[in-house]
């Protein structure tokens, strides 16, 4: 049955008394007619099913009987046969090995307040130049105080030593932070060569400068960064991200709002009289934020004359992209409960949405999904940004393919459906994880409710998913052979990408709720040859996000672009990463600066980290 843009039908109390009479064993129906109804009930649950948080029934309501699930398990979306099964792609968890001590603390509170479980934001990425990237994981706060009033809560900094270990420099940093943290974007902002903090929180949102000598000052107030909104005071931030929407050179930010909440008078709510976590959509949404830079350490909210502020959902993820090569930077932000944005770039310093009419609002069958991590990359190497985002159990995790005019929902065709279906994920990302030049997704595994179990009989604790790309939108789920960290289940939240110890492969760093994070180093065994460049901007911004790349070996053309804003609530690396399959050479590098500057290299090296100056014909290579 096909539900219209925003029917969402309401099935907790007749599937309440529907799901009692078959677990009662009704003497009424035979055994055949038991089990044909239970598999017409499990699909209807699964097909009406898109919210980021179940239906709940508030606090005064009648009970809402749980929904049924398979185990934590998943099946494989293609047949293993067809990966080759001389790269199967490996990680291993070295977080024990690290030193890293870190705990996510959310301060779990009896009233199942909403922040407590939507929390957990990283950043990789190079704070003081050496050519190792770093950890930054934000943390949460008391409750209801909601702020960081021990140093359990303070976000962290760690610093990579070269040698597989990390090093705590929170507190020589200034990073520990402040309020309820919830998401980070790291990007250069003043283009002095050192990347910079954003933090999007509760109650607080930071900007912290990084000074260049190992320690970052908290400018929030002098740049005009807060976050407050008139009429909204502040909202809850759940993500950010850098990007230069007018391509002057200067990297504005685009802040993600969530919901209209406040903890003094929220509505409570509870499924079968036992508390948890409310749905979203008892909530109103709230405005995004765009801040331009204004070149001078400043920003000027332009939300309003952007048109930014007219668009108001449930934001959680936000991925930048320019979708149809017209050189301005397009946003997709995934949203809950409510159709996707899709902000075109007008290039005048306008935005319009153009979701509904490019098919990104809603799935293929005109249905929400509870939109939550996102990745804005080329997924078919045709030069055309595509769009993959999580969802919720119930919910497929949508893959819009870009085919120049319009999004095509290809997800069936994907052959992931069976395995998105039947989980729940936050974080995503799409990297070549086995340097075949296809990028593969990755998902972070979590139930919603941290009392899942109990109250919907369907697993709280979900693992990591590894979907390898085999060319032409079809993937195969290959998690089970990826290693421990993608059988243990956890509540995974955000992940964060990038080559931690430079040997040319993506490794990942997820973050878990009340518990240690994920860092899982990349072992995948491949005769692949790789490239990772780091872009240095001189007339454009300092990071060069927002660059498009294009290169040509022998074993074909790749398109790519830089970006740190990926997945949910986090930050990844924003040098530029390439699997080259078997080719020995790079024949040609074409990249296409935001502000326009075109530049070609030929005839170099794989198998090196390669820094790229804006103009310059002489890259350096780090092998």
């Amino acid at each position: 049955m096909r539900s219209s843009p925003g029917f969402r039908p309401q099935l907790l109390k007749p599937q309440a008394k529907t799901r009692y009479r078959l677990a009662s064993g009704s003497a009424l129906l035979s055994d055949n007619r038991t089990q044909f109804l239970f598999v017409v009930l499990f699909f209807w649950t699964i097909l009406f099913n898109s919210s980021a948080f179940p239906e709940q029934a508030s606090a005064t309501s009648e009970k809402a009987v749980p929904q049924n699930s398979a185990s934590g398990s998943k099946q494989a979306a293609t047949s293993a046969t067809s990966a080759d099964p001389g790269t199967r792609i490996a990680f291993e968890d070295l977080v024990e090995k690290s030193t890293i001590k870190f705990r996510l603390k959310n301060s779990i509170s009896p009233q199942r307040y909403s922040i407590e479980t939507m929390l957990g934001g990283v950043a990789l990425f190079d704070y003081n130049n050496d050519g190792l990237l770093d950890i930054f994981l934000t943390n949460g706060a008391d409750i209801p105080s909601l702020e960081k009033n021990d140093l359990s809560f303070w976000n962290r900094l760690y610093r990579n030593n070269g040698d597989g270990t990390f090093s705590d420099v929170t507190e020589q940093a200034g990073v520990k932070g402040i309020g309820y943290s919830m998401g980070v974007a790291a990007g250069d902002y003043d283009n002095d060569g050192f990347v910079d903090l954003y933090i999007a929180g509760v109650n607080h949102n930071q900007l912290l400068h990084n000074n260049g000598n190992g320690s970052f000052t908290d400018v929030t107030d002098k740049a005009g960064v807060g976050g407050a909104i008139p009429g909204y005071g502040k909202p809850w931030a759940v993500a950010a991200g850098w990007f230069d929407y007018n391509n002057d050179g200067h990297l504005d930010l685009l802040v993600i709002d969530y919901l209209d909440y406040n903890i003094a008078n929220c509505k409570l709510c509870e499924i079968d009289r036992v508390r948890t976590y409310c749905s979203p959509s008892n909530f109103k949404g709230t405005p995004n934020i765009l801040f331009k830079n204004n070149g001078n350490g400043t920003f000027t909210d332009v939300s309003a004359s952007s048109h930014i502020a007219q668009y108001v959902g449930k934001g959680m993820g936000v991925a930048f992209a320019d979708y149809d090569n017209d050189g301005f930077t397009d946003i997709f932000v995934s949203n809950d409960t409510s159709p996707n944005f899709l902000l075109h770039n007008n290039g005048d310093g306008t935005f319009k949405d153009v979701s509904l009419e490019k098919g990104v609002a809603y799935t293929a069958n005109g249905s929400l999904v509870a939109g939550m991590g996102a990745d804005f990359r080329d997924l078919n190497n045709d030069g055309l940004p595509d769009i993959f985002h999580t969802a919720m159990f119930g919910d497929t995790f949508p893959i819009y393919k870009n085919s120049g005019s319009q999004f095509d929902d290809v997800t069936a065709i994907s052959e992931i459906t069976a395995f998105s279906r039947r989980m729940t994920a936050w974080g995503t990302g799409a990297f070549d994880l086995d340097n075949d030049g296809n990028k593969d997704l990755f998902t972070a595994g979590g139930a919603i409710l941290d009392n899942e179990a109990e109250v919907l009989h369907r697993p709280t604790l979900i693992p990591n998913g590894l979907l390898r790309n085999n060319g032409n939108f079809k993937f195969a789920d290959v998690s089970s052979s990826a290693g421990a960290a993608f059988v243990e289940p956890r509540a995974h939240r955000g992940a964060a990408f990038g080559d931690i110890n430079n040997d040319g492969r993506i490794d990942i760093i997820v973050s878990t709720l009340n518990d240690k994070p994920q860092l899982l180093l990349n072992r995948t065994t491949s005769n692949g040859h790789w490239i990772i460049l780091n872009l240095v901007g001189t007339k454009d911004n300092r990071d060069g996000l927002g660059t498009r790349i294009k290169i040509t070996t022998s074993n074909g053309i790749q398109f790519n672009q830089a970006t740190t804003a990926v997945g949910y609530s986090s930050s990844s690396d924003k040098r530029v990463h390439f699997g080259l399959g078997k080719a020995s050479l790079i024949d040609k590098i074409e990249l296409s600066w935001p502000t326009g500057v075109r530049q070609v290299l030929t005839n170099l090296k794989t198998d090196q980290v390669l820094t790229i100056v804006e103009g310059s014909s002489f890259p350096v290579g780090l092998k």
